[in-house]
């Protein structure tokens, strides 16, 4: 992570976390994935340099405030941004159609499976927003997203806390750092809906 970042979020703590989180839900990049930020922020955490309920409702509060805020602009404006959009946003027709089928096609558990997913997290509440999908379905799944989230980046800070070293992990490293996030969110997820799906056939 950048010197810079780290010292900022030294130096500010929770505002600092919330911006950062909030910036980057609403597609302003951030030098670094925010799923980095919650990781140094729970070895912050481990220190004793911040307090794990406070961050926790912080980032909370930010992700979802964030994401239901881009979900709203393209909800309401979505049409108009995609058919006027400058040429230097990098979101392209094409894109655009394939993750809308895709969502489309799995209905609210990939909405879910988006929003917990790195890389992908903001775009899937973009693409939601453009696919009108009702606030009173998205907003309980933005909520848990933000919750599960939150609770697993920090947690891994945490665990990490006694072998962190802020000047060794780089933006390559925290890559594998993602992937073990997403398998360990993608399995659960699976599990879950494979075990629905048996208790809707077993009842139906």
């Amino acid at each position: 992570m950048p010197s810079e970042l780290i010292k900022f979020i030294s130096d500010y703590g929770y505002y600092a976390i919330f911006i950062l989180i909030f910036l980057q839900e609403i597609g302003v990049p951030n030098p670094v994935p925010s799923e980095l930020i919650l990781i140094f922020s729970g070895y912050l955490i481990f220190n004793g340099m911040l307090s794990l309920p406070i961050v926790f409702l912080v980032v909370v509060f930010a992700d979802f405030m964030g994401t239901n805020l881009l979900f709203f602009i393209f909800y309401f404006f979505g049409l108009y941004i995609i058919q006027h959009k400058p040429k230097w946003i990098p979101i392209s027709e094409k894109t655009i159609v394939k993750f809308s089928k895709k969502i489309s096609k799995g209905g609210l558990w990939a909405v879910f499976i988006g929003r917990l997913t790195p890389y992908l997290r903001g775009y899937t509440s973009v693409f939601t927003g453009l696919l009108h999908i009702e606030p009173r379905k998205f907003l309980p799944i933005a909520l848990l997203s933000a919750i599960i989230w939150s609770i697993t980046c920090l947690s891994i800070g945490i665990i990490l806390g006694p072998s962190f070293n802020s000047s060794a992990h780089s933006y390559e490293n925290s890559k594998y750092i993602f992937a073990v996030i997403f398998a360990s969110i993608f399995i659960i997820t699976l599990s879950l809906n494979y075990f629905r799906k048996r208790r809707m056939i077993k009842h139906g």
